[in-house]
């Protein structure tokens, strides 16, 4: 009797990794030594980024993509830090607009000029200090514009609203012990958090509430990392207590990317291949999927940071039809924001806004990213109930609205101009209000007629 081996039918099945070309690599480039468990590299489709060595406070190159080859040890860098950069994140709804995170203790976020740096960029659009200890993480919500999060070694998250440079909620109390990474869900109504404590958590930002944890999710005392899937489901990587692997899609002591697909099925993780080099590898970004070229094939590419070099890295997918391949391209999240901040902030949730790859992703004039900094008097932060997560509430402007209001009326001598005057602000705010949401309907129109969709 004979047996025949059944192969899993997958149109990932023959993926494979190639490295580009040496005259396609970043080479010469100081990648920062700190010891910090992190990526040290950020991609889009416009820029590079990379963490570096530098004296006398942080700092990390910008280089557009085209860049390609020997990097001048001149080239001007992002240099605002007094401490080493130890994250950074492109923001999702802006490719000129990026983040960083500190050992000292800040957070800053930058506007890149649109075709890159021709001097050293020193000046952040917003500065944002909140933490005690040094900021590790930086990740952006993936549908409201202008809302980040930020993770610190005072195991600590803040979420900002970049746009008014305010704290939106402060969770302070969720983990005892340091923080290794944070992922938002697909609609950013949640995010999951791996800790050196070995739990795995899912948590409500904005109540502040713990909404699932797994212990001891890997038994292994190195760090593990948790990330949320498009459909919820949390995938998990760690290491067991005689430090095998578990599920490693990449671990920065190793030279392998292994690739896996997920499934709706039994056993839910396939193995799929293995891309091997010889060097290991210092960090590692990836690029977002409206960055990819269809026209090859590429499902992925990764930009592998070695001691002194970035080289890319493409996974493809091989296929002899030059047609658009839909089964390897659905339609994937688009740069235009979902939601403003004040409406994630009120309780609205939603989806990414998808583009289709099929005429591949042509970016569209980015806008500068402009800080609005609130009049305390018509400061209208969220009310929220007892055991939730604390709005940014700072003690120095809650005494300064105080202050400003008795000033303003404790002279006027009638009882009702306090209510005659709040009652015309809150008429004034709602109709900023209709006349934003109106303007945002009229940018996503003209977004999709400029990407052909409409």
């Amino acid at each position: 009797m004979s047996f025949r081996k059944v192969v899993r039918q997958s149109k990932f099945r023959h993926v494979f990794g190639q490295p580009v070309k040496n005259d396609q690599c970043y080479e010469d480039i100081r990648v920062s030594r700190v010891t910090w468990d992190s990526t040290f590299c950020a991609v889009n489709p416009k820029f590079l980024a990379v963490i570096v060595e530098a004296s006398g406070g942080g700092a990390f190159l910008v280089l557009p993509l085209s860049k390609m080859g020997r990097i001048d040890k001149a080239y001007p860098t992002v240099c605002g830090h007094t401490g080493p950069v130890l994250d950074i994140d492109w923001c999702p709804h802006n490719d000129e607009v990026i983040a960083s995170g500190s050992e000292d203790c800040t957070v800053m976020v930058w506007q890149i000029p649109e075709n890159g740096l021709a001097s050293p960029l020193t000046e952040p659009v917003v500065a944002l200090e909140g933490h005690t200890k040094r900021v590790g993480i930086i990740t952006w919500h993936p549908t409201a514009r202008n809302v980040l999060l930020s993770a610190g070694c005072d195991n600590v998250v803040l979420i900002w609203n970049v746009g008014t440079a305010e704290e939106l909620y402060r969770l302070d109390s969720l983990h005892p012990d340091l923080i290794y990474n944070v992922s938002w869900n697909r609609n950013g109504s949640l995010f999951c958090s791996a800790c050196k404590d070995k739990s795995v958590r899912i948590i409500d930002p904005r109540r502040g509430t713990l909404v699932a944890e797994r212990e001891k999710a890997h038994e292994g005392a190195r760090p593990m990392r948790a990330v949320f899937l498009a459909d919820g489901k949390v995938f998990t990587t760690g290491f067991s207590r005689m430090s095998e692997r578990q599920l490693a899609l990449w671990d920065p002591g190793d030279s392998s990317i292994r690739y896996f697909e997920i499934t709706d099925e039994p056993p839910y993780i396939h193995f799929l291949n293995t891309f091997t080099s010889k060097e290991p590898q210092r960090g590692m970004g990836s690029m977002p999927k409206r960055g990819l070229e269809v026209s090859k094939c590429e499902i992925a590419r990764f930009y592998k940071l070695h001691e002194r070099k970035c080289e890319p890295i493409v996974m493809t997918v091989p296929r002899k039809s030059d047609l658009f391949q839909d089964d390897l391209y659905p339609d994937t999240a688009g740069p235009e924001a979902a939601l403003e901040a004040e409406e994630w902030v009120s309780g609205r949730d939603a989806d990414p806004i998808l583009i289709s790859l099929r005429e591949a992703y042509v970016p569209s004039k980015q806008r500068d990213l402009k800080v609005s900094r609130r009049n305390v008097l018509s400061d209208s932060r969220p009310t929220v109930a007892p055991g939730s997560a604390r709005p940014m509430a700072s003690t120095a402007a809650a005494t300064t609205t105080a202050s400003t209001t008795s000033g303003s009326f404790a002279g006027a001598g009638e009882a009702g101009k306090l209510e005659e005057v709040m009652q015309e602000l809150r008429a004034l705010r709602a109709l900023v209000k209709e006349q934003g949401e109106r303007i945002g309907r009229l940018e996503e129109q003209l977004g999709r007629m400029e990407n052909g969709d409409a």
